[in-house]
């Protein structure tokens, strides 16, 4: 039985995948280490709309679901949570430190995780649309609350109501405001990313459509 060997000199093409693979994984490493950098560079943007100012820290958080595959946008996430914990000054208000997880807003920062993960699942494992990727901010920011407003409470010792008053109504208009926005611009920066995922630009994208992207 005879059987083929590789030609000296000549990679083989299992060799081949796996340099396209390391390639592929350091660009995206890259790609989720600006937006972790971009979710703390939102926590220092802020939008004076109104009596309650629009951060912007839950905007980028949202996008790396939109544009990153689920263990990529978590990557971004968890790297920021990290950075905070370790004391960077990263979260709102130019804090950090293990202490604010413990604090009245700890729950927020905690929700990002799974919020991260539900948008980017979402919207990678159908095709979705404008319709589906909204709704799946819309659960994206629930959980954030579910976490939050929870967490805010059990701190506190605030009822139900009060705790949803200061940790969740005035700040509703202005995650409509940043869901509005979170469509456009990842459909701007969505080619950028597929190149980095080595994967053409999809049509949906390109017409506002969506992707059928899946990991």
């Amino acid at each position: 039985m005879t059987h083929l060997e590789a030609t000296p000199g000549c990679p083989t093409s299992d060799g081949a995948l796996q340099d396209t693979d390391t390639a592929q994984s350091l660009r995206m490493t890259v790609v989720a280490a600006l937006m972790a950098a971009l979710i703390a560079v939102g926590a220092y943007l802020v939008i004076p709309i109104g009596p309650v100012p629009i951060a912007l820290q839950s905007l980028f958080v949202m996008l790396s679901g939109l544009l990153l595959a689920p263990r990529w946008a978590l990557g971004a996430v968890g790297v920021y949570l990290l950075a905070g914990a370790l004391g960077l000054p990263v979260f709102a208000g130019a804090t950090g430190g293990i202490g604010r997880f413990f604090g009245p807003t700890g729950g927020y920062l905690v929700g990002y995780l799974p919020a991260v993960l539900v948008v980017s699942w979402t919207v990678r494992r159908r095709r979705a649309g404008p319709a589906l990727m909204v709704a799946a901010l819309v659960a994206g920011t629930a959980i954030v609350y579910l976490f939050g407003v929870a967490w805010l409470k059990t701190v506190t010792a605030l009822p139900w109501s009060k705790a949803l008053a200061l940790g969740m109504l005035p700040f509703l208009p202005g995650d409509a405001v940043k869901i509005a926005a979170a469509l456009p611009i990842a459909r701007t920066l969505r080619p950028i990313v597929e190149g980095a995922e080595g994967k053409p630009e999809t049509e949906n994208w390109k017409l506002g459509k969506g992707t059928g992207a899946s990991v």
